[in-house]
């Protein structure tokens, strides 16, 4: 009777699990650095500006040069992934990364840092979708997956606070620079490690190129977010707001219409119109709102109210992260057990719990008594959420396709940040104004007025969580324990 060829021992069974998990700690050190990049710069901007005298305008530039590189390009790198293999887009994009990194680091002047600021968004937008679909391509047993991508909830959930902490430690114990320098070891090391360990796939290698809808995509992703930036800023009356964000969503129709005739689209709508799936990226559309506004308005009411210095403020949010963490793992366990939209639901309802805690902000609130709770509570609601969403993204869709289903993913986190963002902060900042009107213009009264904008703030933060947490539990139905077939068709 002849072997089967096919049948591995136990030995090399093991050394292939093992690789796994090497593999799923070098795709996490990749999306780690796409995250904490959003954050990792702000605590260093005061430094910047005064090393390159750089106006408060300029400043804003290099968060903004890399918000609208990596959230414009998201959908294209996806689909790159998909078309020359992953291990090879993930090797290009950490290199890619390490260079611009370095090239920010040894910036002289603000063009050359915007510069740089804007190829790591590039390369990160080919970096953060490559990472999410080669977990979900190299784990197909629904336990194993589950766990994988409580890892990964971790580093989306958390990597922002890690940004804040580590931005803010290199700025005050070695320089500015750092914060853009770290980046090019991490990249080198998850490089050669990715060299070892990672397997490749890929797409449709002779698809067509779809090109309009890729024009149409960045074009559109990056007027909407710079439109949202501009509201943040020149308010939501202002023209070039008022522009940028018409065009974006016309630009967003025009594609859907165009990729619903287009033999190879860039995004097929049925991975977004999936009930499933579809419910997944509301749901992390909602959650980013309420952080990154929550990031937002925690920073400015401990930094302005509350007198914390950058350091501070950054280690203050450390409880955070370890509520992301926990929450995580412990749902990491169980999500394959549970059906989806419930973990969904809790995650969203721990985070109103956390934003209903900062509507009893006032100017005597403690740290502990008030922010501290909030904290914890809104980071395991992340946490709870966060791997079950990730998990979700790929969700009944073909190996072929997983790249521009991890993009969508990616890109419903860059359009809920910058909505939160505008939107919270202009309810905070027109709540202040009508606050201040009304009363005496003094010292006491001004920092009042600021502190009763924030409330009014998370008062619509918590009630949009709320409200999402019953939209996911309407629209999410699936349960994750359906092992992944790497051939399998898409979701209709």
């Amino acid at each position: 009777m002849l072997m089967n060829t096919r049948t591995r021992s136990p030995s090399s069974s093991m050394a292939g699990d093992r690789r796994r998990w090497w593999a799923l700690a070098v795709t996490a050190l990749g999306q780690l650095m796409v995250v904490f990049d959003v954050t990792i710069v702000n605590v260093a901007l005061p430094s910047i500006g005064r090393a390159l005298d750089v106006s408060a305008g300029g400043r804003q530039w290099v968060i903004t040069a890399y918000t609208l590189a990596f959230a414009g390009l998201l959908l294209v790198g996806g689909r790159i992934a998909d078309r020359i293999g992953r291990k090879r887009a993930f090797l290009i994009a950490l290199t890619g990364f390490a260079a611009a990194s370095a090239v920010g680091g040894a910036s002289v002047n603000l063009a050359m840092l915007v510069a740089a600021r804007a190829g790591q968004g590039a390369f990160g937008a080919l970096l953060a979708p490559t990472a999410l679909s080669l977990v979900a391509t190299t784990f197909p047993d629904p336990r194993e997956r589950g766990r994988a991508f409580a890892v990964f909830g971790v580093v989306m959930g958390g990597g922002a606070g890690v940004g804040l902490v580590l931005g803010g430690v290199l700025t005050e114990y070695l320089n500015w620079r750092w914060v853009l320098y770290v980046n090019t070891p991490l990249a080198l090391m998850a490089a050669v490690g990715a060299v070892f360990v990672l397997k490749e796939s890929r797409g449709r290698e002779r698809a067509r190129v779809d090109v309009a809808g890729a024009v149409l995509a960045t074009a559109g992703l990056v007027a909407l977010v710079y439109g949202f930036g501009t509201a943040t800023t020149d308010g939501w009356t202002a023209p070039l707001t008022v522009s940028m964000l018409a065009t974006g969503v016309v630009l967003l129709l025009v594609f859907v219409a165009t990729e619903a005739r287009v033999p190879d689209p860039l995004l097929p709508l049925r991975i977004v119109a999936h009930r499933n799936r579809g419910g997944a990226y509301l749901a992390f559309v909602l959650v980013m709102i309420g952080m990154f506004g929550m990031f937002l308005l925690v920073s400015f009411y401990l930094q302005t109210v509350a007198g914390y210095t950058a350091l501070e403020t950054g280690v203050a949010f450390l409880p955070f992260a370890g509520g992301v963490l926990v929450a995580s793992v412990l749902v990491g366990r169980v999500m394959t057990r549970v059906r989806s939209g419930l973990l969904l639901a809790a995650g969203l309802l721990l985070a109103a719990a956390g934003m209903g805690r900062l509507t009893g902000l006032d100017v005597d609130s403690g740290y502990l008594g008030r922010v501290l709770p909030a904290l914890v509570l809104i980071g395991l609601g992340l946490g709870t959420m966060s791997p079950v969403a990730a998990n979700l993204a790929t969700f009944e869709v073909a190996e072929r396709e997983s790249g521009v289903a991890s993009a969508v993913f990616n890109a419903s986190e860059q359009v809920g940040a910058s909505v939160g963002v505008a939107v919270l902060n202009t309810i905070a900042a027109t709540s202040t104004a009508a606050y201040l009107a009304a009363r005496p213009n003094g010292g006491q009264a001004r920092l009042a007025g600021v502190v009763h904008g924030y409330t009014v703030a998370t008062t619509w933060a918590t009630g949009i969580l709320a409200a999402g947490a019953i939209a996911v539990l309407i629209l999410v139905n699936a349960r994750l324990d359906i092992p992944r077939e790497p051939n399998s068709r898409p979701g209709a």
